[in-house]
């Protein structure tokens, strides 16, 4: 017995007793890690940020419509933000993170992308460094830098939710690839960018559920890339174009196991322009599309994404259904129609 007290003993003499101030330590560590993360990235880039009051044509005269973000990505004065935020203004006023205020104009926006491109004549200017939407990972860190109800350069943080969402535009196509994140947005973040922890942009802030919390949304830098490229050299983004309004529908059962189609919906054409190339081929209203080159149609965010601009003109093979026939129609797609001009555009 008491050689079994004095083992007992010795145990609690020699047991590891945990260090409340080492533990407090640990985790002063990893708080100083993350904000020195947080910070470090604001910091880096919070000069490139911009704020964007729009004004519109009134009764009166210009007046305010609109406030938002942006980021510039080159030294000469290319800043990239939402399309929303500039679309039809009369006049655009950039604040500078230094205080200063021009005069912008736009290069160029896609509303089916929710992007677009203006430009300010200032010097010097502070560009961001571009990062690559597809390295990043669920749960990394990001933070978000906007103005927010005219409160510049305002930083929040957070992780990334999901990847790969879509979301629609205002133009009704797809934008594919967004990140969702649970950074903080309010209206005035809109155009702003998504930063991971090194400080490169690695998307842009386009929209929050307002209902909802932690539920934001940014379109991926490497789409920016793609679209602000385009914006540029061109001024709008072209993409295919055959000439029909259609929606997504359930095709019939014995349709589908009498053809054996690989897809349970399609498209139906309830209207086609006239002069188009949908015409041009022969679709007539109530044809219902279920494959467009080879490709299942599941619906007419399918179609969309398949309306490419390296299909202009290439000719496209489209299996309809007809009255219950399967048909197959040649259509040659066209440039799209150009969105309407920007009276700010040049």
């Amino acid at each position: 017995m008491d050689a079994v007290l004095d083992f007992l003993s010795d145990s609690e003499t020699t047991r590891q007793v945990p260090n409340a101030t080492t533990e407090r330590q640990d985790d002063g560590d990893l708080l100083d890690a993350y904000s020195r993360a947080v910070a470090g990235a604001a910091e880096t880039v919070g000069p490139s940020v911009v704020s964007i009051d729009v004004q519109r044509k009134g009764r009166t005269g210009l007046v305010p419509a609109g406030h938002g973000s942006g980021f510039i990505f080159t030294q000469d004065g290319f800043v990239l933000t939402n399309s929303h935020v500039i679309h039809r203004a009369a006049a655009i006023i950039v604040g500078l993170a230094d205080g200063r205020r021009v005069s912008g104009h736009v290069i160029g926006e896609d509303p089916d992308s929710d992007l677009a491109v203006i430009r300010i004549d200032a010097w010097p200017l502070v560009s961001v460094a571009l990062g690559d939407s597809q390295a990043i990972r669920v749960g990394q860190l990001v933070i978000a830098i906007g103005n927010p109800y005219g409160f510049q350069a305002t930083v929040t943080a957070g992780v990334v939710s999901a990847l790969g969402r879509s979301l629609r535009s205002a133009s009704g196509r797809l934008i594919d690839d967004i990140i969702q994140t649970d950074a903080a947005l309010n209206p005035g973040n809109s155009g702003g960018p998504l930063v991971n922890a090194r400080g490169e942009v690695i998307g842009v802030n386009t929209a929050m559920i307002a209902a909802a919390q932690g539920l934001c949304f940014a379109i991926g830098i490497n789409t920016a890339k793609f679209v602000a490229a385009r914006l540029i050299r061109d001024g709008v983004v072209r993409r295919s174009y055959i000439g029909v309004a259609g929606q997504t529908v359930q095709l019939p059962r014995r349709v589908l196991r009498y053809y054996q189609l690989q897809t349970e919906a399609g498209v139906q054409v309830m209207s086609v322009e006239p002069g188009s190339a949908a015409e041009q081929a022969g679709l007539r209203p109530g044809d219902v599309m279920v494959e467009f080159d080879g490709k299942a149609l599941e619906g007419i965010d399918a179609l969309h994404r398949l309306l490419t601009d390296e299909r202009i003109g290439v000719p496209a093979q489209v299996r309809i259904v007809r009255q219950l026939e399967l048909i197959t129609v040649t259509i040659v797609p066209r440039g799209s129609r150009l969105p309407p001009e920007n009276p700010l555009a040049r």
